[in-house]
């Protein structure tokens, strides 16, 4: 494809100079069809995202003015880095030589020329682009986009059903109606935390933007990203991300009315491999959202956020983003010598055209170079985008009348893996200078500290955390996995049953209890938490053996009491759970005749001869266990 797209660029580029020489008017087969095919075609076929189809000379004809105007403007192709500000690998940008050529065509009257003189139009499958996908998983329910009203931001959580962890190394994402989906973000959920979101499951729920570094959802710093035209970006060989059996997805929706209602459904497909991950990127987010008060009718109000990098890096892609009153967006790096190296410039922000932008070499960075975010906003009546008419104080948020102001850098430490783990804390630290009572940071650090074996560091961030929010689950499960750690078993297994208290099918947290309450010699109330979460999870062997372990472990003990009718019964869930195993049926058999029951008791010496004739302390048994019972 990739071939396909450089030989059509070469086509143009040969025929510019030809049609200047020869003084011909441009035609469209021999010039403009080059063009058009890369740059236009790929939104606007039939069933694409554009409102028209481009494909045909007809197609185009028809449009020929519109569409001198809109490059002239440099409105389209959609393209808001302004060039020179950061090299961009697929750069969507004509050429002020590409812009005369059809200026001259429309000037000529838009003649068509030999079909022969230039390339067959292009063909758009169906199907998945990147072929047939490993898994495919569709949103459980339809959302219907209403008719009117402002735009929404809509949340589907897509569960995929593995039995072992697996290495995703392209997602494929199909938004369900592409003419209603201006973008769409894919994101980690690890806890399964944003289910609490849901009023019903498989619903989905509202909201303009998930953090990115918050307990909700976990991207494993890559860009997962949708928007129409976009090509499947399949991750170079060694950036393969983690899918573990249980982790959910979250589609983040942006959507727009058409004009009367109609459903989108998403899908989603996943690509795997089986090279594990070796490199090991990192989202850096540069914001000052809590700096965005921005007075009603400011024309130019700025913003800004600096980070300095504590360790060398490259940068492999950027992403700048700000609601409806951005206006330039400058991102850029300042090295140790005082040299400024630019990452990114949009001169005219469109929040209808954000995308990831990845570089075409990776950029390197030294330790001592400090990051640096400058936005610009308009708050004032001249601003067309501005969606409130008269302009009111705007402040940082999650609705799309709200503003924001991130610029994201997908980086790769120079060096071991653990150096992430340094970068990471300096960016949780940084965020905690600019707002000391904000939870992500607080919960962040604190997992991070802890992940290092560090409990007694980890707990008062940690505790921080669930002081902020309260009823945050993932803060108390990793608060009481802190405390497990330095022994505080009490008030660890508080903290697991308060993350239960809010979300009853938080399954970590309530193996986390059940583990902690087996670990204090609360058998008993430790089985019936492992068994709410192996009948959850029939695939988790974990929590299966657990269980299993749990049950043995109070039958024993209720034998060592005497009491052999409440070890019969332990032994007899977990006869259920080895129904192939002739020793665990022989031990249930000689509870039952302890507790005398014999007739169960012959029942269960059959049934281990049943999976084992040469069992021979079974047969043994089973003729005691008649002998007694006649």
């Amino acid at each position: 494809m990739k071939a396909a797209l450089a030989g059509l660029l070469a086509g143009v580029l040969l025929n510019l100079p030809l049609s200047a020489a020869s003084g011909a008017p441009p035609t469209f087969h021999a010039a403009i069809a080059p063009v058009i095919y890369r740059e236009c075609s790929p939104c606007h076929h039939a069933g694409g995202s554009g409102p028209f189809p481009l494909v045909s000379y007809r197609d185009v004809k028809g449009h020929a003015r519109q569409i001198a105007d809109v490059v002239r403007r440099r409105y389209m192709p959609p393209w808001l880095p302004e060039h020179g500000y950061g090299d961009f690998a697929d750069e969507r940008r004509l050429s002020d030589a590409q812009m005369r050529l059809i200026e001259d065509w429309v000037k000529a009257g838009s003649p068509e020329g030999d079909p022969s003189a230039g390339p067959a139009p292009p063909q758009f499958s169906t199907g998945w682009e990147l072929g047939t996908p490993d898994l495919v998983i569709r949103a459980s329910r339809r959302y219907l986009v209403p008719s009117s009203g402002p735009d929404v931001f809509w949340n589907f959580i897509l569960s995929p059903s593995i039995g072992h962890t697996r290495y995703v190394k392209a997602v494929e994402i199909r938004p369900g109606n592409a003419r209603l989906v201006h973008h769409a973000n894919l994101l980690i959920d690890r806890n399964r935390s944003a289910r609490v979101n849901e009023k019903e499951p498989g619903a989905g729920f509202p909201g303009m933007d998930l953090s990115i570094e918050s307990a909700v959802a976990d991207p494993e710093s890559h860009f997962l990203f949708w928007k129409p035209g976009s090509v499947p970006y399949e991750q170079p060989k060694g950036l393969s991300w983690r899918l573990d059996p249980g982790n959910d997805l979250v589609l983040n929706v942006h959507l727009q009315p058409s004009g009367r209602p109609e459903p989108v459904q998403p899908s989603i497909g996943l690509y795997f491999t089986d090279v594990p991950p070796d490199r090991y990127p990192i989202l850096i987010q540069l914001e000052h959202d809590g700096a965005l008060q921005i007075p009603a009718g400011a024309p130019d109000f700025l913003v800004g956020d600096d980070f300095t990098l504590p360790l060398d890096v490259n940068v492999l892609a950027v992403y700048p983003h700000a609601h409806y009153l951005g206006k330039l967006l400058e991102g850029y790096a300042t090295l140790p010598g005082g040299k400024r190296k630019w990452l990114v410039r949009v001169p005219a922000w469109d929040l209808n055209w954000q995308a990831v932008y990845r570089y075409r070499e990776p950029v390197f960075l030294p330790k001592g170079t400090v990051l640096s975010m400058r936005y610009h906003y308009d708050n004032s009546a001249s601003n067309p985008r501005n969606p409130n008419r008269p302009p009111k104080e705007v402040h940082g948020g999650n609705q799309s009348t709200d503003e924001m102001g991130h610029l994201w850098l997908q980086v790769l430490p120079v060096g071991t893996k653990d150096q992430r783990m340094i970068l990471e804390e300096a960016m949780f630290r940084r965020r905690l200078q600019k707002y000391p009572a904000d939870f992500s940071a607080h919960f962040n650090l604190g997992g991070l500290l802890l992940s290092r074996k560090d409990a007694a560091a980890a707990i008062p961030y940690l505790k921080d955390a669930v002081r902020i929010e309260p009823d945050q689950p993932a803060a108390r499960n990793t608060l009481g996995a802190a405390l497990e750690s330095e022994g505080e078993w009490d008030e660890a297994i508080g903290q697991f049953r308060a993350a239960l208290r809010s979300q009853p099918r938080y399954w970590n947290a309530r193996y986390n209890l059940a583990n902690a309450l087996a670990r204090q010699g609360l058998i008993d109330e430790a089985i019936e938490e492992f068994r709410q979460v192996a009948e959850a999870n029939p695939g988790d062997a974990a929590a299966r053996e657990h269980f299993m372990e749990a049950l043995r472990e109070s039958g024993d003990a209720y034998a060592a009491r005497g009491d052999f009718a409440k070890a019969a019964g332990r032994y007899a869930d977990l006869a259920k759970l080895k129904p192939g195993d002739a020793d665990l049926r022989n031990s249930l058999g000689t509870l039952y005749a302890r507790a005398g029951d014999l007739p169960r008791a012959i029942e269960a010496f059959q049934a281990a001869l049943a999976i084992d004739p040469s069992h021979q302390g079974a047969r043994l048994n089973l003729k005691m266990a008649r002998q007694m019972a006649h």
